[in-house]
């Protein structure tokens, strides 16, 4: 009797231990990686008072950024001077800073230069988690994440490179995109890599250099080589090269890269060939290195082809180097994976629309590697895209875990119109996630009012009630985005009557009586961000991007809200209402509103309001 009181003593003392330590390890929200997705996200749950850690496997926050890019020359826009003094308008062309209240964490702070070196962006991260005391645990790197049965509950396990343990509710996988994409060819061992080559040009004086790859840092190498080496070529897998002044995706091909392409078009003998890796290999013969095409893919409906004796690729190189990107690391949910989507987002994780995991509920993943959402389309892979994006799934999450709404305005539809106006000129998560997040207007005509709610994910217009806390029905939805259906790319619409013509980045507002269902998301075509909605209004295209012309801008938007509203949102003086109220039967409701305390001052003496609205109620008294 006595021995089984002390074996149930101990496994007591051994279960309090076990639930001790696990309080001792345990964070509600555990993000993994310092980077400035994860430094985003430490920032709004820290400005929540959110019990978080974050987890950083090196010395240093924005580790990826002391290696790359390679180079060190970033292609994200220091944009220093705007020509407006509106502070937001600014920080929509500010590609670099992170989300604060403190004006000195401005990364155009720290460079003059349009396209700033790497190693001051470290130095703004290192002082943007020092300033505002964002909790990190450096040299802490997570080796394995595992979901666990605690009490009646599930947690989830972290236990880093030493065997340490920790415990979460919720994970926020803020890794990005760093391990690099080696594709299973034969061969490809003897290319170097673009993470680990060496970038002194010298060493190339005078050779003959193969770059696999035509993105952006396979063209930011071919730029630093060339005019030491004999030629350069690119393999690229499709002939049409994707440039980002035409295509508007900051992920393309960007002009600040593209030099070699001059050299290859005014033949200069560097060049882009276009061919499928996956139908190659690598081969080595006499010192120099040859792509060697497989019998596979030289097969064309069982016909044999042969290679051409004038192959582009024939004459051989002295270097090969490997420029193919990256793709996500998910070895830290071994012996588990992750799902992928389809096509070239593959290199991705699976996600909802709600950034969670498809496999791993309460995991979550922010920054670079949740842009299979907008993949191509917008710029939820860059610092200036994920930075909304993270602050749109802070929101979500504190609805979902803490019970806190959407954060929200509340106006009435006289001034509506300004505050959209306003949005639209300033607004910087609705211009640079463009089609992605949009402003939400939930109308309640009982109250003559409206609850704005801003940056909310479009693809979950559906869920909003849910994901928002606010009950919807009848919605406004205020978004930017490109005209996908004008191929006259070159030209700018000039007047409201061609709005819905225009190409560039433009306002577009939906109107829907009842908010549409899943089934209507389903039938979305490839060029549509919501479903058909009652009624569409286009804000013409602004060469200035400023979105504030009386007669092209504002009159017709005035009168879209009017038709959708059936509302007459015109202002009037007090004596205009007073004129109104004694000569009309009906009026006008910004005059009965007037009457409770609201309005304008009078024009010709400037009084204020409450003096001009008893006026206006002494007459109307002594009138009767």
């Amino acid at each position: 009797m006595s021995l089984l009181i002390r074996i149930a003593c101990i496994v007591t003392h051994l279960s309090i231990v076990l639930t001790k330590n696990r309080t001792q390890n345990f964070h509600k929200y555990c993000i993994i990686g310092a980077g400035p997705a994860g430094l985003q996200f430490g920032y709004f749950l820290q400005s929540s008072k959110r019990d978080y850690i974050i987890f950083e496997k090196s010395h240093t926050p924005g580790h990826f950024f002391t290696i790359f890019p390679r180079h060190r020359k970033l292609i994200s826009v220091n944009k220093r001077h705007t020509g407006q003094r509106n502070k937001h308008f600014s920080f929509r062309h500010d590609w670099n800073s992170l989300i604060s209240e403190d004006e000195s964490l401005l990364f155009t702070h720290y460079s003059k230069e349009i396209f700033p070196s790497a190693d001051l962006l470290v130095r703004y991260f290192q002082d943007y988690q020092k300033k505002l005391d964002i909790k990190v645990k450096f040299n802490t790197e997570v080796r394995q994440i595992l979901r666990v049965k605690h009490h009646n509950t599930s947690l989830y396990q972290l236990k880093d490179k030493s065997d340490h343990v920790y415990y979460c509710k919720i994970v926020i996988v803020a890794t990005g995109m760093w391990k690099p994409n080696i594709p299973n060819i034969r061969g490809i061992e003897k290319a170097l890599g673009y993470e680990t080559f060496n970038t002194n040009p010298e060493i190339y004086e005078n050779k003959s250099i193969l770059i696999l790859g035509v993105g952006n840092s396979a063209l930011e190498t071919a730029t630093s080589l060339y005019s030491h080496t004999q030629y350069v070529h690119l393999i690229a897998r499709q002939p049409n090269l994707n440039l980002a002044w035409s295509t508007h995706y900051v992920g393309d091909i960007r002009a600040v890269n593209n030099n070699l392409l001059d050299t290859f078009l005014l033949k200069s003998l560097d060049g882009v060939s276009w061919l499928d890796l996956k139908g190659s290999s690598i081969q080595e013969k006499h010192g120099k290195y040859f792509v060697v095409l497989n019998e596979h893919y030289l097969s064309n409906t069982n016909k044999k082809r042969f290679v051409p004796d004038n192959f582009a690729l024939r004459g051989g190189y002295d270097v090969v180097i490997r420029c193919l990107g990256f793709t996500f690391d998910d070895s830290i949910f071994s012996p588990s994976s992750l799902s992928r989507p389809w096509g070239r987002a593959r290199k991705y994780p699976a996600i909802t629309d709600s950034y969670e995991s498809v496999d791993l509920p309460e995991v979550f993943i922010a920054g670079t590697a949740a842009h299979s959402l907008d993949f191509k389309r917008s710029a939820g892979g860059f610092i200036h895209g994920f930075r909304y994006t993270g602050q749109s799934l802070h929101r979500l999450l504190e609805w979902r875990f803490e019970n806190e709404r959407w954060p929200s305005v509340t106006i009435t539809f006289e001034n509506l119109l300004g505050h959209i106006l306003k949005r639209l000129n300033e607004g910087s998560g609705i211009y640079q996630m463009y089609g992605v997040l949009a402003d939400v207007i939930i109308v309640h005509r009982d109250t003559d009012s409206a609850i704005y709610i801003e940056e909310f994910p479009i693809k979950l217009l559906h869920h909003l009630p849910e994901c928002t806390g606010h009950n919807a029905s009848e919605i406004i939805v205020v978004f930017l985005d490109y005209g996908w259906l004008n191929t006259n790319d070159n030209k700018f619409e000039a007047i409201a009557s061609n709005a819905h013509l225009s190409y560039f980045l433009h306002p577009i507002l939906y109107y829907f009586k009842n908010l549409p269902a899943e089934s209507d998301f389903q039938r979305w075509k490839d060029y549509d961000r919501l479903p058909r909605p009652d009624s569409i209004h286009h804000v013409v295209e602004d060469f200035l991007v400023l979105w504030h012309s009386f007669n092209e801008h504002i009159l017709p938007l005035k009168r879209w809200l009017e038709h959708v509203l059936r509302r007459n949102l015109r202002y009037f003086f007090w004596d205009n209402c007073l004129q109104i109220i004694l000569t009309q039967i009906s009026s006008p409701k910004f005059c009965q509103q007037f009457l409770k305390g609201q309005g304008l001052v009078e024009r010709s003496q400037g009084k204020a309001v409450p003096y001009a609205r008893r006026v206006v109620m002494a007459t109307l008294y002594s009138s009767n």
